[in-house]
């Protein structure tokens, strides 16, 4: 029986192809994203022309029981979860505080840290009962800093990462590795700053900074470093790790 590695927030990004990284090492990677069934076969598709094995689920992650229905089943009909990558983003877009209405300050909390706490409720009583998990949690630069117009995502952002803290200090003892992965920079993902930027914007931008100038983060080079990090002795984990292209400045510096 091969190791599941199980993927909330399968894109055609960072979680996608972080899936795929796992598949191709020999995990069966159960991939999880909230609309576009033809884009998740698709995925499927090519994680199994491959040569991997994959199976996917339509799961909104808000939505009562989905998160810990989806984590039964897949312990029940496919197998033991080893590793987890919590790829859930937050993102609202920038509005002022005047513009921010409660509902949606809170579904930012909701997508980025209940979902979260739902999660390691969830499936972590299973790892604790086997005496080993790993849980990779995409974050992002709002985690460590705030900025206007990012009232709900840096609030949820910011509990992502002390939740990650608060989980390390509890189960790390109990052989289950936390890693906070801060993400400091923009990803050359079509799902995420493409939808924002627009076709024409998103191309433009990977062609003044992208491609091979190497100034957008590339999903592939992210799922390589998720996938080391998951693989780490005990004796040295990471619990904490930012990525950012070599052109980018670092969170701290910034202007």
């Amino acid at each position: 029986m091969k190791p599941v590695c199980l993927v909330i927030g399968a894109g055609a990004g960072i979680g996608g192809t972080v899936g795929k990284k796992f598949a191709q090492e020999g995990y069966h990677a159960v991939l999880c994203r909230r609309s576009n069934r033809e884009g998740l076969r698709k995925l499927v598709g090519e994680i199994e022309g491959e040569g991997g094995s994959a199976t996917g689920y339509l799961l909104n992650a808000v939505d009562e029981n989905s998160i810990e229905d989806r984590v039964a089943a897949v312990e029940a009909e496919i197998g033991p979860i080893e590793a987890v990558v919590f790829n859930l983003g937050a993102q609202i877009g920038n509005r002022a505080l005047a513009d921010t209405r409660y509902k949606m300050f809170e579904v930012g909390w909701r997508m980025a840290t209940f979902a979260l706490f739902r999660l390691a409720s969830t499936v972590f009583p299973r790892m604790e009962e086997r005496g080993k998990g790993t849980l990779l949690v995409t974050s992002a630069t709002a985690a460590v800093r705030g900025n206007a117009g990012q009232h709900s995502h840096a609030a949820a952002m910011g509990g992502r990462r002390m939740l990650c803290q608060s989980l390390n200090a509890e189960f790390a003892p109990k052989g289950i590795h936390v890693a906070h992965m801060l993400i400091d920079g923009a990803v050359d993902a079509p799902d995420t700053l493409g939808k924002m930027l627009g076709p024409e914007g998103f191309q433009k931008l990977r062609e003044t900074r992208g491609l091979e100038n190497d100034g957008l983060l590339l999903p592939s080079k992210i799922a390589e470093t998720y996938y080391h990090v998951a693989q780490q002795h005990r004796s040295v984990w990471t619990h904490e790790l930012d990525l950012r292209s070599f052109s980018d400045l670092a969170w701290w510096n910034h202007r």
